[in-house]
């Protein structure tokens, strides 16, 4: 049987809050709806994909630089989603089955996707859907509760939603006549008098509305990571500067090195290095080239992360230790994270800096030198 999958892409998304419209937003490296379009393409159940968009000439421009082979039309949408979804259904007429899947559910599985077409081939119609597991409230308007409601039979309903598609033109058809609204397509069609199966769905799959839906998708959409270890060690003397994590701290010894020898930055250097698998620090600046004589190793950094980005590996997370016996860094902390997360592109956030001591032990310990070990890990791009 033919499949055709409808995507409903033409809403504005006013409860994200953003300037642009949901589906368009840039989301790991392409547009949010993309993701779902590769997702549903990837299901070797569905033949073609019927996108519906308030505007197709952008949306053409926007997704030709994409490889989605089994896109076809992408038709003009409504006002509501319901008269998107009958945009799409015209297009869609000569399939066997309709798949409607939310633009905004860019997390679908290809899985999920052939499980619930498998069942609509059977019945006819077939939803994806979570069943409820909270306790369920109805609360008024001063945000009190007025009933507590038996959830045993409560589905929380998601898509795909596939029908046979004389069914859902049949449900539109009496939509129309009867001037229904519901909030999805397998509503009409329960109103048309058609019995809707309940396939159980996917927590992932959820409909990216609120903010914090955004922020989870574009971690869950960033692609594979990669992990990279640094560690580094330099020597005390005197007569030389004191610099951690880009910040120079009073001492009466500084590090001995070729550059600056800050020890926390150059093993977040060896870091990131090593999570893109391009050597280590002495490969790319070494000790015996006069150009990093001095150098500011918060430029190393930077240097190194241009490398990392050309073999297609964003950092996206740092955590470093200084092992040392003295000073304390507890007050150039904050200084030392915003400096290396400035470099990298990273927010505060996801930039971690702690110290430790050797209980006297060792070279550390004797204070004759300072180490440090750095783990960073780095997203794959494209």
């Amino acid at each position: 049987m033919k499949t055709t999958a409808i995507v409903p892409a033409a809403g504005s998304g006013v409860r994200l809050g953003e300037a642009t419209p949901k589906q368009w937003l840039e989301v790991a490296g392409r547009p949010l709806v993309v993701h779902t379009l590769e997702r549903l393409a990837a299901c070797g159940a569905v033949d073609r994909i019927v996108l519906v968009v308030d505007d197709p000439g952008r949306a053409e421009a926007v997704l030709g630089g994409f490889d989605l082979p089994k896109l076809g039309p992408i038709v003009p949408g409504g006002v509501r989603r319901q008269d998107s979804v009958r945009a799409g259904l015209a297009a869609a007429r000569d399939a066997d089955l309709v798949a409607v899947h939310d633009a905004a559910r860019p997390l679908v599985t290809p899985d999920l996707v052939a499980r619930v077409i498998e069942v609509a081939v059977r019945t006819g119609a077939a939803v994806a859907a979570l069943r409820v597991e909270d306790t369920i409230k109805r609360g008024d308007e001063a945000g009190l509760v007025r009933q507590t409601i038996d959830r045993s039979g409560l589905w929380r309903v998601q898509t795909p939603q596939v029908f046979r598609t004389q069914w859902l033109v049949e449900a539109y058809a009496r939509a129309d006549q009867e001037d229904l609204a519901v909030t999805d397509d397998a509503g009409l069609v329960e109103a048309a008098g058609f019995a809707v199966t309940l396939v159980p769905g996917e927590a992932i799959n959820f409909k990216v509305t609120t903010p914090e839906d955004l922020a989870l998708a574009r971690r869950l959409l960033a692609g594979s990571v990669r992990v990279g270890h640094g560690y580094d060690v330099h020597r005390l003397a005197e007569g030389r500067r004191l610099v951690l994590g880009g910040v120079e701290i009073p001492f009466e010894r500084g590090l001995l090195g070729h550059s600056d020898a800050d020890v926390m930055t150059h093993a977040v250097c060896d870091a990131v290095l090593g999570a893109c698998g391009a050597g280590d620090l002495g490969r790319h600046f070494p000790d015996t080239d006069e150009r990093w004589q001095g150098a500011d190793s918060l430029d190393l950094l930077a240097r190194v992360k241009d490398i990392a980005v050309d073999r297609g590996c964003r950092p996206i997370q740092v955590d470093v230790t200084l092992m040392a016996e003295a000073p304390r860094i507890g007050p150039y902390v904050e200084q030392m994270k915003a400096n290396l997360g400035r470099v990298l592109g990273l927010p505060p956030g996801e930039v971690s800096v702690k110290a430790t001591t050797t209980e006297g032990l060792g070279i550390i310990g004797r204070g004759q030198g300072m180490a440090a070990l750095a783990v960073v890990v780095c997203r794959e791009e494209s």
